[in-house]
């Protein structure tokens, strides 16, 4: 994809990608592979340690078996909240095209993605319920909220772009580090990773390109509204999507400092928050988010920082 690509020629891309590269939660998963079964006291559960928890001291210093234990529940948790995300995304992109009017190739694109998007609820939730592990997944405000979000799709369609982006771009940015790093993991999560990190890479580009394309177009105050907006969405829903709620973690077994520590109290921490929005800076500076008052709001939030010079670049890069 090029700057020099047209909007509509951009979407085309991406179709015509939907339609060539896409994958079926049960006929691309050889979910019946010995290999792939579900033991709670497989090594290969304990997580990475370009998972935040992975990498913690107090993780570390766990028997082998209650990391296993504690990998497996993460990872749960993450695709049942996942799933969630996405079925929330689903209904307020479905919103969104319900209004659309004829011709626009914006239609075909979306309905693209939402039906990449079922693949990866029905991915997320068998991995789950595979699992043995019983997790509700996003906090019980999430959950609550759900229900209207997905009316942004149509009524502040801009807002709820920055929200599917608030969502997907921190789980790609881990699931990326997982993916680069020496540790091979159980192969189920890798092979469900490496299909979601693969389509995610379209979705994510449309919600870039949508905002790219639509918000310089706007007046002043919409702009200025959005611009605050902007990094506010980034952190709530990025919250959401990567810390697991007190009554999660205490399933797990894991103190309530340590969870403190990791999202966001350490230097660690502080660097991860700051690494996960570097593809959205770049993307706020581009498009004119960026302001005396929206920089505030990204340093109060503490996800200010160097903008990443393309997306996808690796954090130790861009540090």
């Amino acid at each position: 994809m090029t700057r020099q690509q047209t909007y509509s020629e951009v979407l085309q891309t991406l179709s015509e990608g939907s339609v060539h590269v896409h994958f079926d939660a049960f006929t691309d998963i050889d979910w019946d592979n010995p290999d792939f079964a579900v033991d709670p006291q497989d090594p290969r559960w304990v997580l990475p340690e370009a998972d935040p928890l992975g990498g913690h001291p107090w993780y570390k210093e766990q028997s082998p078996e209650r990391q296993a234990e504690i990998g497996l529940w993460r990872f749960a948790n993450v695709a049942k909240v996942g799933m969630q995300f996405e079925n929330v995304l689903m209904r307020g992109a479905l919103d969104y095209v319900f209004h659309l009017r004829n011709q626009n190739p914006e239609f075909r694109y979306l309905t693209h993605e939402i039906t990449e998007e079922t693949h990866h609820t029905q991915m997320f939730q068998e991995y789950v319920n595979r699992s043995g592990v019983d997790v509700h997944g996003g906090r019980r405000s999430f959950r609550a909220v759900s229900r209207f979000l997905p009316l942004a799709g149509s009524l502040w369609p801009e807002v709820f772009f920055t929200g599917v982006l608030a969502g997907e771009e921190p789980i790609d940015h881990i699931q990326k580090a997982i993916l680069r790093s020496a540790e091979e993991g159980h192969p189920l999560l890798r092979r469900i990773m490496q299909i979601h990190v693969a389509e995610e890479a379209r979705h994510i580009s449309f919600a870039h390109e949508f905002l790219r394309e639509k918000v310089p177009g706007y007046g002043k105050v919409r702009r200025g509204v959005l611009s605050v907006m902007f990094p506010l969405t980034m952190r709530v829903l990025g919250d959401v999507m990567v810390i697991p709620d007190r009554k999660t973690a205490q399933k797990m077994g894991v103190p309530h400092w340590v969870i403190k520590d990791i999202f966001w109290k350490s230097a660690e921490g502080q660097k991860m928050l700051r690494d996960l929005f570097a593809d959205v800076r770049m993307l706020a500076e581009d498009i004119g988010l960026m302001n005396k008052a929206s920089r505030r709001v990204w340093k109060l939030l503490r996800i200010d920082g160097r903008p990443s010079r393309y997306r996808s670049q690796p954090a130790s890069l861009a540090a």
